[in-house]
C-alpha cells in the first residue's frame, strides 16, 4: 500500500476533505492545516505555486487514522503489533524491485519540489515528513529515520542530525574520510513513517519493521549509490551527507512548539531526483509542533512505556504522552496496582523506556488518561507530596528542553507523581460521586 491508496481509503471513510480554494504552499496551506489540527485529513487541490501537485496534511494526526493504517482497533493491539514488528524485523527483509512508480528528473533542482514553508522565523522551506535512509560504508548497516531538511541551494540541504543512529553512521563514515550515502523518500504510507520514527537497536533496519507492519508487501529499489528507497513514493532523492561541509541550521520549529537553537550541521548534496510519473504529485505537509508531529514522534514511545511498565506492575490499562507535554515530555500511565510500591516502580520503568521523558503521572485504572480534568482531580485527591513525589536530579532528558541544565546533553531534573489511592484506605473516600439517573437530555426543553 502507498500514500495514495491510504488517502483514498480515508476519503471513502469520510476522514479526508478536499480544499479547492487557491492557496500558497508558503504559510497559507500550513496555517489551514493547523486550524484543523485534530480534524479530518486535508487534500489541497489548488496549490498556487505548483499546479501539478496536491498537498495533503493531517493524514496521521489522530490515533484512529494511525490504527486504520495498520488495521488495528485499540491502543494495546497497536502497541503489540509495533513491538512485534521491531522484534521480527530481521525476518522481514524487504525485496528489491526495479518496478517503481517514479522516474528521474533531467536536472537536480530542489525548487521543482513543492516543499512547504511553515513558520515566520524559519530560514526557508523545510522538508519535515521525509524518510532518510543512510548507509555505513564499512559494514553496510542501514538506518531509516525522519530528519528536518532545509534547502540551501538547487542541489543541497542542511540536515538536522540528533545524536542517534544516523548520526552514529555519519560519524563512522566521517572518521573514514567518506561521505554518507543516503536516499530521501517523501510521500509514503504511514507504516513507513511510524517505522522510521521508532527507536530499535542499532543495526535493525526500520524499513524491515515497516515491511512487517505491511505483511511483507513493501518493495525497495537500490539506487546508484547503493542505498535503498521504497518503490512506492512520491519523491525519491539520491545523495550524500558530506563528511566535511557544514553550515548553520535553524532556527526551526520543533515538537515543543518552540524554535530549536541554531547549530552547525552537515550539508547534504543531492545527485538525482525521482518524481512520481502519474500526476498530480502528492506532497505531504507536516507542521512541526502539532498533532501529526507529536503522534509520529511519541506513539512508539508509548508502546515502549506500556511494555516496560507492564514488566513491573500487574496490569497497565493505558498510556498517554500528553498534548500539553508536547507528545514527548509528559506521560500519564493508568495501572491496576496490587502494592503501594507499584506506582514508584512504574515511574522508574517509564523513565527507562523513554529517556527524554521529563514528568510522569501514575493514576489508577478508573482515571481516563485522555481527560486532563480527571488527571488533575487524581493529583488533587490522591497525591501527597511528602510521600508520593519522586525527584531524579541530574538525569539525561531531552535536548529540546529549553530549561535543561545542560542543553547539549539534555541534563535535567525528572519528576514522577504517584496519584493512585492508598490500598489500605476506604475506597469510598476516593470515588467520584454518581447520580443514579439516566435521562435523554434531547427531550428536555429549555425555554
Amino acid at each position: 500500500m502507498d500514500l495514495r491508496k491510504y488517502i483514498a481509503d480515508l476519503r471513502s471513510a469520510g476522514m479526508l476533505k478536499l480544499i479547492n480554494e487557491e492557496l500558497s504552499i508558503n504559510y497559507e496551506i500550513p496555517y489551514v492545516i493547523t486550524k484543523f489540527d485534530k480534524g479530518p485529513a486535508l487534500e489541497f487541490t489548488n496549490v498556487r505555486e505548483f499546479r501539478t501537485a496536491h498537498v495533503v496534511g493531517n493524514v496521521v494526526n489522530t490515533r484512529d487514522k494511525i490504527y486504520r493504517a495498520l488495521n488495528v482497533k485499540s491502543d494495546v493491539e497497536f502497541y503489540k503489533k509495533l513491538l512485534w514488528a521491531e522484534e521480527v524485523a530481521s525476518s522481514y527483509k524487504t525485496m528489491e524491485t526495479n518496478n517503481v512508480v517514479y522516474e528521474p528528473l533531467p536536472n537536480v533542482d530542489l525548487t521543482r519540489i513543492p516543499i512547504p514553508r511553515y513558520f515566520e522565523l524559519e530560514p526557508g522551506p523545510c522538508l519535515t515528513s521525509a524518510v532518510v535512509v543512510g548507509m555505513d560504508t564499512k559494514d553496510g548497516i542501514l538506518n531509516a529515520s525522519i530528519h528536518r531538511l532545509t534547502p540551501i541551494g538547487p542541489d543541497k540541504f542542511v540536515i538536522r542530525l540528533v545524536p542517534r543512529h544516523l548520526y552514529r553512521i555519519y560519524v563512522r563514515n566521517r572518521e573514514l574520510g567518506k561521505d554518507t550515502p543516503i536516499s530521501i523518500s517523501w510521500g509514503l504510507h504511514p507504516a513507513l513513517l511510524l517505522a522510521a520514527a521508532s527507536s530499535p537497536s542499532f543495526g535493525i533496519f526500520e524499513l524491515n519493521i515497516a515491511n512487517a507492519l505491511l505483511d511483507g508487501s513493501l518493495r525497495i529499489k537500490v539506487l546508484d549509490n547503493g542505498v535503498p528507497a521504497p518503490a512506492y513514493a512520491e519523491v525519491v532523492m539520491e545523495g550524500y551527507i558530506s563528511a566535511r561541509e557544514t553550515t548553520k541550521e535553524g532556527p526551526c520549529m520543533d515538537v515543543l512548539g518552540t524554535y530549536d537553537e541554531v547549530r552547525e550541521q552537515p550539508v547534504v548534496r543531492i545527485t538525482r531526483i525521482y518524481i512520481r510519473r502519474d500526476s498530480p504529485l502528492i506532497a505531504q505537509a507536516l507542521v512541526a509542533g502539532y498533532s501529526e508531529h507529536k503522534l509520529l514522534m511519541g506513539i512508539e514511545k508509548e508502546a515502549k512505556i506500556w511494555q516496560f511498565v507492564s514488566n513491573v506492575v500487574p496490569e497497565v490499562k493505558a498510556v498517554r504522552l500528553t498534548d500539553g507535554g508536547c507528545g514527548w515530555l509528559h506521560a500519564v500511565v493508568a495501572i491496576r496496582k496490587q502494592s503501594d510500591g507499584d506506582p514508584k516502580n512504574a515511574i522508574m520503568a517509564a523513565f527507562t523506556a523513554h529517556p527524554s521523558l521529563k514528568h510522569v503521572v501514575i493514576v489508577d485504572e478508573d482515571i481516563n488518561v485522555d481527560d486532563l480534568n480527571e488527571i488533575e482531580w487524581a493529583i488533587a485527591t490522591r497525591f501527597r507530596a511528602d510521600e508520593d513525589l519522586v525527584l531524579i536530579k541530574y538525569a539525561r532528558g531531552s535536548t529540546l528542553d529549553p530549561v535543561a541544565l545542560d542543553p547539549v546533553q539534555g541534563i535535567t531534573t525528572k519528576m514522577g507523581i504517584d496519584a493512585t489511592r492508598p490500598l489500605n484506605s476506604d475506597i469510598n473516600r476516593f470515588k467520584r460521586g454518581i447520580i443514579p439517573a439516566s435521562i435523554d437530555l434531547n427531550k428536555i426543553k429549555l425555554e
